[in-house]
């Protein structure tokens, strides 16, 4: 076996061969000639990717497995790590995109002529790309990386190079939710568009110059639509070189990458950028508060050792031409800490702050916490400071219809935020000004916020909305309520008997003649399984997790993406059944007519079957069943995993299926109705407490 072979574990092996973790182990004991360990542990050993494979097809055990998911395999199992075989397959495939008569040569010899050749050839392209000094050097692939490259060509051939690389990079972001910050493409567009540097808000008319000193995996910088010279730095040199070859791939633009800390070690000093955008590290003790005393960026006052995120914003300020602009994504305690109240009154004398944009929650990591956007203009000389400040609080856009949440994690209701701040945003740049909001936004003079404090959070310097709506809203609250309250104790379920004994169905107990599991099911052809992944054509309404926990309509939506991965998106259609992967939780909903069509969002499982053989009702009904659920999971330190193939269901004919799925259709009504009336309560409730704090609804 070469030195640098793939390796595969056994739940990848499994993932290949469309079986269960068990049914691998049971192939090592029963066949003797079964591939033998190559790597891992005793207890997690690891095979040869081409043994493995070999043995699968000559068994007649080797699913259908897409080309993507092969080149997958051998990035994810690279013995230098999945970021070194992302460089690698981004180096050929830069190859491949900008000198594809070139590619063809070198392919067309020997694997150790290939790497030879390449190098050269390599060197040139990443020069003529991303200038000297670029965060590639080094990195050039060898021999052992040849099959890679050549299976990373071919990948390009069927996708296009770029979206070759934004999957590879893609599923080993997803593989890896923990190591890295990413900044989502709904708000990139966003900042971008903030900026004048997207197509959506004011239009670009010339290439624009483009920073992002903390560009992380790029994303930010992706989202520029008219860049004539893209620079980024990163002080991790695996992100730095992933961002270049990413923005190398994506367009023409030139192309500047360094791999630094932008604070102490700024790769850029001469620098006059049009537009910096920048999602900074957040609360950082340790960003150079002691060596950097005398830098000449703090032209607002030396920030505090607990405000690295206004080091950031001068580090950003101090890199715009006059004129130029600056959106930076920061938590919201930077509007309002004490410690930094001097710097953010500096910025607001001397106009160089123009706006403070309150997101909802869920907007980035944390998603727990509603962070804030800046936008920074540098002050031009000669020039009046701006007298207002633009304050906007996204964080109510994204809310549903009455009593409904409009989505969970990252789902954020992007269409109304973008329309609303982008709005409000022209208005400002138009007049200085804009008409007030209550609740929503207002353009506050900039000597109203110059007290003790210099707090800048939008929430504070709001006007409130109109509790609930008003009295109007809250008495049709009411009136709903009273209807769904009505509605859910006519379908309270009837006292249950107990069934007899030769009568119970064994969906969960040991596999016996009663019993079959979803894995037989599907090899049988009465149900197809599909996972929910990332793509999705622009403007899909997408079914997320939250929504299938909550019972709500799909509130996500696919985002225009040129550079996104190329997963073929999986449509709901009535009649399918959707459970949550992660979690742990007897959740299981049916698609009906109104959610069909929907692309189904990530960590979902789709369990289409056949009418002929399975009523959905039925399914998902027994899938809910907690000693179901328990003996289908795994769990890790972090997280529980369901895994769909190990539930289990009663061998019944279709009618006696169909007479479970009426019960079950019932409960789901009846659970509906209590999930809304609590919803509805809660919305009550809290309009009657604003309204009688704030006076609109009197007590009597």
């Amino acid at each position: 076996m070469p030195e640098n072979a793939a390796e595969v574990t056994a739940a990848e092996i499994a993932r290949l061969a469309g079986v269960g973790r068990a049914a691998v182990s049971n192939w090592r004991r029963r066949h003797a000639d079964f591939p033998r360990p190559v790597g891992g542990t005793e207890t997690s050993p690891s095979f040869a990717l081409a043994d493995i494979e070999a043995w699968l097809r000559a068994q007649g055990k080797l699913a259908e497995v897409p080309l993507r998911e092969r080149v997958w395999q051998q990035v994810s199992g690279h013995p230098a790590g999945a970021v070194a075989a992302l460089v690698h397959a981004g180096c050929a495939l830069l190859v491949v995109r900008d000198r594809p008569t070139d590619w063809l040569e070198l392919s067309a010899v020997s694997d150790e002529r290939m790497a030879e050749l390449l190098r050269p050839a390599l060197a040139q392209v990443l020069a003529a790309r991303l200038g000297p000094g670029h965060p590639l050097t080094g990195r050039e692939p060898g021999p052992a990386d040849v099959p890679l490259l050549r299976a990373a060509a071919e990948l390009a051939a069927e996708l296009g190079a770029r979206q070759a690389f934004e999957f590879l990079l893609g599923r080993h972001l997803d593989a890896n939710p923990r190591q890295y910050t990413l900044t989502p493409p709904g708000l990139a567009e966003l900042m971008a568009a903030l900026a004048g540097a997207a197509g959506s808000g004011t239009a670009a008319t010339a290439p624009l110059t483009v920073l992002d000193p903390a560009c992380g995996t790029g994303g930010l910088l992706r989202a520029v639509r008219h860049p004539g010279a893209l620079h980024a730095q990163d002080a991790a040199p695996e992100l730095a070189a992933l961002t270049a070859l990413r923005l190398a791939l994506h367009g023409d633009a030139d192309i500047r990458a360094a791999a630094a800390d932008s604070l102490r070690a700024d790769a850029f000093p001469h620098l006059t950028a049009d537009v910096v955008l920048c999602h900074p590290p957040f609360n950082e003790r340790n960003w150079g508060h002691d060596e950097l005393a005398y830098d000449p960026r703090w032209e607002y006052g030396f920030p505090a050792r607990t405000e690295s995120e206004l080091a950031w914003v001068q580090h950003c300020l101090a890199r715009l031409r006059e004129g130029g602009t600056a959106v930076l994504l920061m938590p919201p305690a930077a509007a309002s800490r004490r410690s930094g109240r001097r710097v953010r009154a500096d910025l607001l004398r001397r106009g160089a702050l123009r706006a403070v944009i309150a997101l909802p929650a869920g907007a980035a990591p944390p998603y727990g916490v509603p962070l804030h956007l800046w936008v920074l203009r540098k002050p031009a000389p000669g020039l009046q400071p701006a007298p207002e400040l633009l304050l906007v609080d996204a964080a109510g856009l994204a809310a549903g219809p009455a009593g409904e949440p409009s989505g969970g994690r990252d789902k954020a209701a992007w269409p109304a935020v973008h329309d609303a701040v982008l709005a409000a945003w022209a208005a400002y740049e138009k007049t200085g000004g804009v008409e007030e909001r209550p609740g929503v936004s207002r353009s506050a003079p900039v000597i109203e916020l110059l007290d003790d404090d210099v707090d800048l959070a939008p929430a504070r310097h709001l006007p409130p909305p109109a509790a609930g709506g008003g009295p109007a809203e809250l008495a049709a609250v009411r009136e709903r309520l009273d209807a769904t309250l009505q509605r859910a104790a006519r379908l309270t379920p009837a006292p249950a008997g107990p069934a007899a004994p030769e009568a119970r169905p064994r969906p969960a107990g040991p596999a016996g003649p009663a019993a079959t599991t979803l894995g037989e099911l599907a090899r049988a052809g009465a149900l197809t399984l599909r996972t929910g992944t990332a793509g999705a054509p622009p403007g899909t309404a997408v079914l997320t997790e939250a929504d299938v926990y909550a019972g709500t309509a799909p509130s996500g939506t696919a985002a225009p993406d040129p550079g996104a991965a190329a997963d073929e998106p999986v449509l709901t259609e009535p009649g399918d059944v959707v459970v949550p992967l992660l979690g742990g939780g007897s959740v299981a909903r049916v698609i009906d007519a109104a959610t069909a069509g929907a692309a189904l969002g990530r960590n979902l499982q789709l369990l289409r079957p056949d009418p002929a053989a399975l009523d959905p009702w039925f399914l998902a009904g027994f899938l809910r069943g907690t000693a179901n659920t328990r003996q289908a999971s795994s769990y890790a330190s972090t997280a529980t995993r369901l895994d769909a193939r190990r539930l289990q269901l009663p061998r019944l004919p279709l009618a006696d299926q169909r007479r479970y799925g009426e019960r079950f259709r019932a409960l789901a009504e009846f659970e509906d109705a209590l999930r809304l009336a609590g919803r509805l309560g809660e919305q009550l409730v809290q309009g009657l407490y604003d309204g009688l704090t704030d006076g609109s609804v009197t007590p009597g």
